[in-house]
């Protein structure tokens, strides 16, 4: 699966981290997030992502910042995405199940690096419902 991923100086350790436990797993996974905890402006990292997503050049997106709120609120500004701000599992499976969400939004501020993983395996291995649920998401992109 390729994945690209994005963060802020907030999510730095958790992307490090992130990377490498998926590159583990056998994804390609394409790095646009800073390397450092400079303070940043995220959506100089969250854009590329998003538009990775959106052209098709990534099956799924993976963004982090503080809350996930910001990093959430800029992909949502490309057509074709449906990013998820997730803080469990759960909601997670949720967001693939009935949103075909595309893009994950950690909030690295919140969750411990052990539930992003969790959350993260849950999200890339859940497939999506279809039926009623294709025809609440075209009416997203109007």
């Amino acid at each position: 699966m390729n994945i690209s991923i994005g963060n802020d100086h907030a999510g730095t350790n958790y992307k490090l981290e992130l990377l490498s436990y998926l590159k583990k797993k056998g994804h390609t996974v394409v790095n646009h997030g800073t390397d450092n905890e400079n303070s940043m402006d995220y959506p100089d990292t969250i854009h590329p992502v998003a538009a990775d997503v959106s052209n098709h050049k990534s099956d799924f997106g993976i963004i982090i910042c503080g809350s996930g709120n910001g990093a959430n609120m800029t992909a949502n500004k490309h057509k074709k995405v449906r990013s998820a701000l997730c803080w469990n599992s759960n909601i997670a499976s949720l967001a693939r199940q009935h949103n075909n969400a595309n893009i994950l939004s950690l909030p690295a501020r919140f969750i411990s690096l052990d539930e992003a993983k969790e959350i993260v395996d849950h999200f890339l291995s859940t497939d999506f419902e279809g039926g009623r649920h294709q025809r609440r998401i075209e009416k997203i992109d109007t």
